[in-house]
């Protein structure tokens, strides 16, 4: 069979025309070696800072060190399904975490994985861990409160929605305790709350999520863990991940609390990478970049204005010290970045006084500006009597001989002590804890035995309920005490006070 030359041509030349090889121009690298976590790998020249790599058997690195002839990475999984000679692949993004609504009620990894066995994360929208802050230009003041329901800090260290607000203490001075009192303060008040545990024993972590599960909290509330037994890079991820989350939702108009416990373990994973992949150790062994590591998280945090959707971020840092000492190298590092902190005190703790929240040291630098005007209009006076008794506790300590004034104050502070303890786990609405300060900063319980004092917060509080509803009510329309209101009160606590007779024990 014979075709013709013009035939042939045309065939050929409609091949060479059609013909498409698909090339794909892929930059790798070779392992040189791994251990600890860490890998070196050879031959990736354009790589960026922060990349994610992939290793074979779907293990994945975070490069982190670029030197001359090798990248050094940290590895996101098992160390043993890598050897010496694999290849590696670039994917040319940084490390995401899944975000949105599906998030909410779940308890996931540093690399937002559900680890609750409810099955996996339904969500489309992923978001960088790692992210700039939002310029000076993006915010404003903060000016709306974040009330705990924890007397002693929405009386005399405020939070305002988008603050940076530090707890620190030694172990075991009720931190965590604060924190989940706080989350679950923020029920039915559009407040969605993300729990970054870092470091801590996963028995410690199962106890935290069966308390916020058991008072409802996990219906508004994420929890991100890297457990005490995870790789150094999973608690490094940990925050990160915590944060992006967070974001997600503050760029979209809602306001967001999140707690980093504790920041302590977070700068310690940090130094064992770090030192891992030979980068020059400073002050404690802590590579130079330690306050930038926690200050580029922090920053993150912050009140949107509303051409960026007024979204908030409050974040709620918690640092550990070692026998209080607040001079510390990483203490004094995120004390210098956050917007003031709350001490906890161990003497206090071990008195009895619970929370132990160490008034004279704590502050709150931006706090002021959010609180509700019923607030301020009450809590300077506290803060002045609670100075003046620990001012004069020292005097009684050598037996001196007290005039009257004296004694008159320092019963006062014994009294406003005992108001602001407080049980765990039993945060308590704003306007009660008004009424409670009212009633001891006016002088209504100097005659009421100090053991007595628990009982008529716990007494005083169910009376109001049922006599004080139209009181209550007008309340918190003002949002303070005005002259009608004030005599109002008075009238009510003269009311109970007589109707409840309290005597000291043995008369």
């Amino acid at each position: 069979m014979r075709f013709a030359t013009e035939e042939i041509v045309s065939a050929i030349k409609e091949q060479i025309t059609n013909y498409h090889l698909d090339l794909k121009a892929e930059e790798t690298g070779t392992v040189l070696e791994v251990g600890d976590g860490i890998a070196r790998v050879y031959g990736l020249q354009k790589i960026m800072i922060g990349e994610l790599l992939a290793f074979p058997n779907k293990v994945y690195g975070l490069a982190l060190n670029l030197e001359e002839d090798n990248v050094g990475c940290v590895l996101l999984g098992d160390e043993t399904l890598i050897k010496q000679g694999d290849l590696v692949r670039r994917t040319h993004r940084m490390v995401e975490a899944p975000v949105g609504e599906g998030l909410i009620g779940r308890i996931v990894n540093a690399l937002g994985q559900a680890i609750d066995g409810k099955g996996p994360i339904i969500t489309n929208d992923y978001r960088p861990v790692e992210s700039d802050a939002p310029g000076i230009a993006d915010r404003e003041p903060v000016n709306m409160p974040l009330h705990t329901g924890i007397k002693a800090i929405d009386m005399m260290v405020p939070i305002g929605r988008g603050q940076r607000e530090l707890i620190i203490g030694d172990r075991q001075t009720g931190k965590t305790a604060l924190a989940i009192d706080t989350i679950l303060n923020q029920s039915h008040k559009g407040v969605i709350c993300i729990y970054v545990s870092i470091g801590q024993k996963a028995s410690k972590l199962a106890q935290t999520v069966q308390i916020l599960e058991s008072k409802g909290a996990m219906l508004y509330t994420i929890v991100v863990a890297a457990n005490a037994d995870e790789q150094a890079s999973m608690q490094y991820l940990a925050p990160f991940t915590g944060c992006a989350i967070g974001e997600h939702f503050m760029r979209q108009g809602k306001d967001v609390l999140i707690i980093y416990d504790d920041l302590s373990k977070h700068a310690v994973a940090y130094r064992t990478m770090s030192l891992l992949l030979r980068r020059p150790p400073g002050r404690e062994a802590f590579p130079g970049d330690i306050f930038y590591l926690h200050s580029r998280l922090l920053e993150r945090a912050g009140k949107l204005n509303a051409a960026n959707g007024g979204g908030s971020m409050t974040a709620i840092p918690i640092i550990e010290t070692l026998a209080g000492d607040i001079s510390a190298y990483i203490p004094t590092n995120v004390i210098s970045i956050t917007d003031g902190q709350i001490i906890l005190s161990s003497e206090l703790f071990f008195g009895g006084v619970r929370p132990a929240i160490n008034a004279g040291l704590s502050v709150s630098r931006v706090g002021g500006n959010a609180q509700i005007k019923g607030i301020k209009q009450i809590a300077g006076r506290l803060r002045l009597d609670l100075a003046q008794f620990r001012e004069l506790e020292s005097f009684v300590q050598f037996g001196a001989e007290l005039d009257q004034s004296t004694q008159a104050r320092l019963s006062r502070g014994v009294r406003i002590i005992e108001i602001l303890k407080q049980d765990q786990y039993q945060p308590m609405s704003i306007f009660d804890q008004m009424i409670l300060v009212f009633t001891v900063t006016q002088g209504f319980l100097d005659d009421i035995p100090v053991e007595a004092i628990r009982r008529f917060e716990k007494e005083f509080l169910y009376f109001m309920q049922i006599e004080g509803r139209s009181f209550y009510k007008r309340l918190k329309e003002n949002r303070y005490l005005d002259k009608a209101l004030t005599e109002e009160l008075t009238k009510l606590v003269i009311s109970f006070k007589e109707r409840l007779k309290f005597v000291k024990p043995g008369e």
